[in-house]
């Protein structure tokens, strides 16, 4: 009797957790929307100033806090709050410029006319893109509109096959995997079997994608901000199997609506004294280089992340 009630009890929970999933998702396309009526400059103005009220009163606002609390205890309430309020209004305009990618992305290599995207590390995508016998990782963190950076990568004729972690609210994540298969390539959902699928991509020489700033509940013990925290492996196991090149990339938003898209040079990864790749410490070196983009630019980073451990 006791099992039927705590089952019934859990069906009720799963089809309220699934009419709240519901409502806020149609609240957010209600959003997208109305957005979609304005132009764009005036949209993403308009959604900026508003995340940038409503975001404080939110109960990741306080997340975010504590995590800027203890990534900077030497600034003030002020500094942080006002980090806070530019993480929301980063965060606004990446939701409303999945409505405006075409009008965004206007970057031409062909062009010397400048528009809202400029690239540097043009010479280094061109030598990619030339290098058909080997296979290459390019790694990111949730900066700017880092969504902008595999469009990037086709315009230089690289397909780039991008890991990625879709959003807990499955209408949600219907509606923007169906935004990204359009502007994006091919994507792999951070799930059991992802691993296997970037493998083979890999082993025919491709190019793979991912996002390395997020919490991996069994990942390597690494250090953020020098607070522990987990980092998930898998970039530097496939990096040490297939020998393969590591690039790191990032976007930067830019004044007036612009953004800067920077390739890096490789990264030279650590080696053990066998001279394989050392897991922990590329672990480690991807968190280092993220944290250096993170506090050149710690407005534009995704603060309400839970990413150090508890």
């Amino acid at each position: 009797m006791k099992l039927d009630k705590k089952l019934a009890l859990y069906r009720w929970s799963q089809r309220l957790k699934s009419v709240n999933y519901w409502l806020s998702a149609n609240i957010i396309f209600g959003t997208l929307w109305l957005l979609r009526q304005l132009p764009a400059k005036a949209a993403m103005d308009f959604i900026d100033a508003s995340a940038r009220k409503i975001g404080p009163l939110m109960g990741r606002h306080r997340v975010a806090m504590t995590n800027l609390r203890k990534a900077y205890p030497e600034k003030s309430e002020e500094e942080l709050q006002q980090i806070a309020r530019d993480m929301w209004g980063n965060m606004a305009r990446l939701t409303a410029e999945y409505v405006f990618l075409d009008a965004i992305f206007d970057y031409d290599p062909h062009s010397d006319k400048q528009g809202l995207i400029e690239v540097q590390g043009r010479e280094i995508f061109e030598r990619i893109r030339d290098e058909k016998d080997r296979p290459h990782i390019f790694f990111t963190g949730h900066t700017g509109n880092f969504e902008l950076l595999p469009i990037c990568a086709a315009t230089f004729e690289l397909n780039v096959t991008a890991l990625f972690r879709p959003p807990n609210n499955p209408y949600v994540a219907k509606k923007i995997l169906g935004a990204r298969r359009t502007n994006m390539g091919h994507l792999v959902p951070s799930k059991a079997g992802a691993a296997w699928s970037l493998a083979s991509v890999l082993n025919a020489d491709g190019n793979v994608g991912m996002l390395v700033d997020q919490k991996f509940h069994r990942g390597i013990p690494t250090t953020f901000f020098n607070r522990p925290c987990k980092t998930n492996p898998l970039l530097a196991k496939l990096a040490r199997q297939y020998e393969c090149d590591v690039y790191p990339a990032r976007c930067v938003r830019l004044p007036g609506g612009r953004f800067r898209l920077e390739l890096e040079e490789k990264m030279e990864l650590p080696r053990d004294e066998k001279g394989a790749i050392d897991l922990t410490a590329t672990a480690q070196a991807l968190n280092d280089k993220v944290e250096s983009w993170v506090r050149e630019y710690p407005g534009q980073w995704m603060w309400f992340h839970k990413r150090w451990n508890k």
